[in-house]
């Protein structure tokens, strides 16, 4: 049951927060509209979209299948999520969303997009730092210090890292 109430909570805070942020927001500054521009920058794009949109949904299955919860911080998962995408970078659902929207604004291609991409990461990283971090360090004082020793925040390691 809780594995149950965990997949749809991630389902529905998948759709309403990185839908949002990723899906409805591109739209409202692109309306999607693809421009003329360079096939590779395009290629590129496209190939940064669907990065981003598997990782993404790989690391909210993980957070509901072994965290037991979500991303939401109203349901917080059980235990640190430290496997899959989690054992190269620890933030690997912000860096997806970001290559998501980079991903958009180099197939259009959209400057706006891009400056909204900068915005979106600089408010990431900020979270990050004053909320998501402290607030890990508190609920798994340390297992978060070593994974995070470990494990980089935004530059993936080619390796993954295993706390055993």
């Amino acid at each position: 049951m809780a594995r149950l109430k965990a997949v749809l909570g991630s389902a529905i805070f998948l759709i309403v927060a990185p839908g949002t942020v990723a899906g409805l927001v591109p739209w409202l500054i692109s309306h999607w509209d693809i421009r003329p521009g360079p096939w590779v920058l395009r290629v590129a794009g496209a190939l940064l979209i669907v990065a981003g949109g598997v990782t993404l949904l790989a690391a909210f299955a993980r957070f509901a299948w072994q965290g037991l919860g979500t991303p939401a911080p109203i349901a917080p998962t059980r235990q640190l999520v430290t496997r899959g995408s989690y054992a190269h970078v620890r933030n690997p659902m912000y860096l997806a969303v970001i290559a998501t929207i980079v991903g958009q604004a180099m197939l259009l291609p959209s400057l706006p997009l891009l400056g909204y991409a900068a915005a979106v990461a600089a408010a990431m990283v900020s979270f990050v730092r004053l909320y998501e971090e402290p607030h890990l360090l508190a609920t798994y004082p340390q297992e978060y210090a070593d994974y995070r020793l470990h494990v980089p925040g935004w530059i993936p390691r080619l390796r993954p890292w295993s706390p055993h």
